[in-house]
């Protein structure tokens, strides 16, 4: 299983460095920069200590749609609850919830937002699930580094999940291939996009493990292949 690690807007490149070098600590080398700062001045290579190759390699996006649009599951993060999403887990719920969806996911995408305001509202909506970190205190809050060191430390268990298997089959059967499904589906059945029901159910899809996935993906295929034959 690949995961990525997404910096939306990183304006510090110490913050860029520490991040690099948390990830590297806990087996992680995918970094990905939405607009971000200098990520390759010295600042950043300084606080990177060895892990200058993850700065080197990291992708530079001129925006978050370009950075998840190979992905098959998008994990945002948040320091506080909004009204974007009504549900919203603990760093400690998402490798359980990942470990249910099986095949269904091969390659995730965790975004952290800018380190004055985070993620806007249309960013977290764009996110599958919104997570944070459960503190004893609200202040003072974590820094950008401390919160990607907890999240790779709680994703580091996922370095052992099993065999891997082709783009084709995760693309037809995986969990993003079914959202889109639901999407059209409820579409069709006339739930507008700005009900509430439309984003709810898409939402709730997050808690489905891999055999309820599958199962789905016949339902949607039976309803859109009936249709194309009348």
């Amino acid at each position: 299983m690949k995961i990525s690690f997404i910096l939306v807007e990183p304006a510090v490149p110490e913050n860029v460095g520490a991040a690099a070098r948390a990830m590297k600590t806990m087996g992680f080398s995918d970094m990905r920069l939405v607009n971000p700062c200098d990520h390759l001045s010295d600042p950043a290579r300084w606080l990177a200590h060895a892990s200058n190759e993850i700065l080197e390699g990291a992708t530079v996006f001129n925006s978050l749609e370009e950075a998840v649009q190979d992905l098959d599951f998008i994990i945002g993060t948040s320091a506080k609850q909004r009204l974007v999403k009504e549900d919203y887990y603990s760093t400690r719920d998402i490798v359980p919830l990942i470990q249910t969806k099986g095949t269904a996911v091969q390659h995730i995408g965790i975004i952290f937002g800018r380190e004055d305001s985070g993620l806007r509202n249309e960013e977290l909506r764009r996110c599958d699930m919104v997570t944070t970190v459960p503190l004893q205190t609200t202040y003072p809050s974590l820094n950008l580094a401390q919160a990607i060191m907890l999240y790779a430390y709680e994703l580091s268990q996922l370095h052992e999940t099993g065999a891997q298997t082709t783009t084709r089959e995760i693309n037809e059967n995986g969990f993003r291939a079914l959202k889109d499904k639901t999407s059209r589906l409820l579409l069709e059945l006339d739930f507008k996009e700005e009900s509430a029901i439309y984003p709810r159910i898409l939402e709730r899809l997050n808690l489905l493990g891999e055999s309820d996935i599958h199962l789905l993906h016949s339902i949607c295929n039976k309803y859109f292949e009936k249709k194309s034959n009348t």
